[in-house]
């Protein structure tokens, strides 16, 4: 039987287009982010589609997380070269993880028969990934910020 972390992987892997196009439509309309709005919904899908496609690598990395740091400063110097304010930027990253969960949770098959603790184990490393890759990328993000 797959795991459960297995299962959530596979899903955004396999649905990382339609779940980036649902994020790109909302972060785009959002009125905490206004300025996805001057990006085209291309764009945003590509923002999304290459943080699906690499959560797999970060989510079976070890800590200290090195692809956790090296993929959210990456993510940190594209949003600021887009002239994305950090508050809308952290916003917009919260919103995608809200999309993968979304996504997965309206998928009947995806907690048919998991163990609640492989559940909890899997919603807490995933958002352990998310809390460690918001802080690399605030703290990117000021250092190109004061850089200039």
């Amino acid at each position: 039987m797959m795991s459960f972390s297995d299962k959530l992987i596979n899903i955004t892997s396999q649905n990382k287009e339609e779940m980036a196009r649902r994020w790109a439509r909302d972060v785009r309309t959002n009125r905490r982010t206004t300025s996805f709005q001057k990006l085209s919904e291309e764009e945003c899908t590509e923002l999304a589609v290459d943080y699906y496609i690499k959560l797999k690598d970060m989510y079976f990395d070890v800590p200290p997380y090195p692809e956790v740091d090296k993929f959210f400063s990456r993510y940190a110097e594209k949003f600021f070269k887009m002239n994305i304010p950090l508050h809308e930027a952290v916003y917009a990253l919260i919103m995608m993880r809200r999309h993968m969960w979304l996504y997965a949770d309206f998928q009947a098959p995806f907690l048919t028969g998991m163990d609640h603790h492989q559940a909890v184990e899997t919603i807490n490393r995933t958002i352990r990934i998310f809390d460690h890759g918001i802080y690399i990328f605030i703290k990117k993000y000021d250092e190109l910020r004061f850089k200039q």
